[in-house]
């Protein structure tokens, strides 16, 4: 390698995107460098997606455990044991990060560099060793794929408290004797329950009327009341408003209707949201534009203001999901290699919440479709009404469809409830190949399963 190479692509971030567009470009023979300041595979797989879910299984094993004798099985007093669970958690994050750096290593034309990059100028990148040595680097084409962290919301108090991130509350060694929470959004909510699960007293403090603020009152409501019956203590409507440490405790100062003036816990975990990777890319140097949080702007094609520089995955600002994310690179793909002229703008947006029971959705809420002028009409049915859950015992939650009255094609729809990624994956797939809902509703699917409930959650709706 020259002291300052030259590519035909540079990928800042080895992310879900980044690291097989890369990929692919090499294999197309483009000259390709993968920049990487961390851990190839980005956040999902290593303090995100893998992770986590890696010890929600450990949670709902403990849960079920704990729920033997409703199934008519005994069992001895039941215990969490926090350094196995980490353990688990470490492995198997570790054999996926292998699989993608191994990935990325094997692919010829692509060289993996290992620093920090930040542009120095448009079409140029300079990266920065841990030994504080540097490179610069030059390329026809750029990608952004630097991803998001943690936000330190602006609480009086909070930077001198040990708070815990997502990425740290993984590596506690015991369970936590009572455990702050502040967010109500997807990371709150899975380690609130995670966390109760194995044993901890959980307080979740939010700002919203109802967890997730962008899903439809009735599933959030459903779904906290999921929450509460888990032993979670909730605050609605309430703000952190200061927060102190004392040696073994951590004392946050409350404002809201129904909350204590201060709640004391030993431990505080901060899931206020995410902010982009961007701050240190010096950004203006490559005359790519941002929004006011620090977002890259991008059209439908993933472009960004400058000429030749893109961007993809949770640095966009867009839907913060894995998946979103390597759809991003298919677009690319498609469109540098493949003679395609594919945006984004009809990609059908879906995501699972792993709580349990999981909450599935794809496609607009009720309250966005109304919103959007939409003619719709809505199937509900609570879990209760499913078969298949009634014969595994966890029949909590509903099914909720927004259905376009004159078309009966599906808009969108929340599944809470046992696999309720999966099932709204059903629909998902329902929607992708216009298939109305008068389909679903008559359609001979294998008896007993969860899709099948379709079935019934259709069929009071006007044929």
């Amino acid at each position: 390698m020259s002291d300052s190479p030259s590519y035909d692509l540079i990928v800042l971030g080895a992310g879900q995107g980044g690291g097989p567009l890369a990929g692919a470009a090499a294999d197309h023979g483009l000259s390709s460098a993968l920049i990487e300041q961390k851990h190839v595979g980005g956040t999902c797989v290593n303090e995100g997606c893998t992770p986590t879910k890696t010890m929600i299984a450990s949670a709902r094993v403990a849960h079920l455990a704990r729920r033997a004798e409703d199934y008519g099985v005994h069992t001895g007093d039941i215990s969490v044991d926090m350094k196995t669970v980490r353990r688990r958690k470490r492995d198997i994050v570790e054999s996926f990060r292998s699989g993608s750096r191994s990935s990325v290593e094997d692919t010829d034309g692509l060289d993996l560099i290992e620093g920090t990059g930040r542009f120095v100028a448009p079409h140029t990148v300079e990266v920065t060793f841990d030994d504080g040595s540097t490179q610069t680097l030059t390329a026809d084409r750029i990608v952004i794929d630097t991803g998001t962290r943690p936000v330190t919301p602006p609480i009086d108090g909070l930077d001198t408290v040990d708070a815990l991130t997502s990425t740290s509350i993984m590596e506690l060694g015991t369970v936590p004797d009572h455990l702050l929470v502040l967010g109500g959004g997807y990371i709150g909510l899975e380690f609130g329950q995670m966390f109760r699960r194995f044993g901890a007293d959980v307080t979740l403090i939010d700002r919203g009327e109802h967890v997730l603020g962008n899903e439809d009152a009735d599933v959030a409501t459903a779904l906290e009341d999921i929450l509460r019956e888990d032993g979670l203590r909730i605050l609605n409507e309430t703000t952190m408003t200061a927060v102190e440490q004392s040696d073994d405790s951590v004392t946050a100062h409350l404002d809201g209707p129904d909350a204590p003036s201060s709640v004391n816990g030993s431990h505080l975990l901060v899931a206020a949201g995410r902010r982009p990777n961007t701050d240190d890319l010096n950004i203006d140097a490559a005359n790519v534009d941002t929004d006011r949080r620090g977002f890259v702007r991008v059209n439908d094609r993933l472009e960004t203001t400058a000429n030749g520089v893109y961007a993809i995955g949770d640095v966009t600002g867009g839907p913060a999901f894995t998946h979103v994310s390597y759809d991003d690179y298919r677009v690319l793909r498609d469109n540098w290699f493949g003679g395609s002229s594919r945006t984004t703008d009809d990609r059908i947006v879906s995501y699972t919440l792993f709580t349990d029971p999981q909450l599935g959705r794809v496609g607009p809420t009720e309250e966005q479709a109304r919103e959007q002028g939409l003619d719709v009409e809505v199937a509900q049915m609570p879990m209760t009404h499913v078969a298949r859950a009634l014969e595994v015992d966890e029949s909590r939650g509903l099914m909720k469809a927004v259905v376009d009255a004159q078309t009966k094609q599906l808009v969108g729809a929340a599944i809470l409830g046992i696999e309720g990624g999966e099932v709204m994956s059903v629909l998902q797939t329902a929607m992708m190949g216009e298939l109305p809902v008068t389909q679903l509703k008559e359609a001979p699917f294998a008896h007993p399963t969860l899709a099948e409930s379709l079935n019934n959650l259709f069929a009071d709706l006007d044929a």
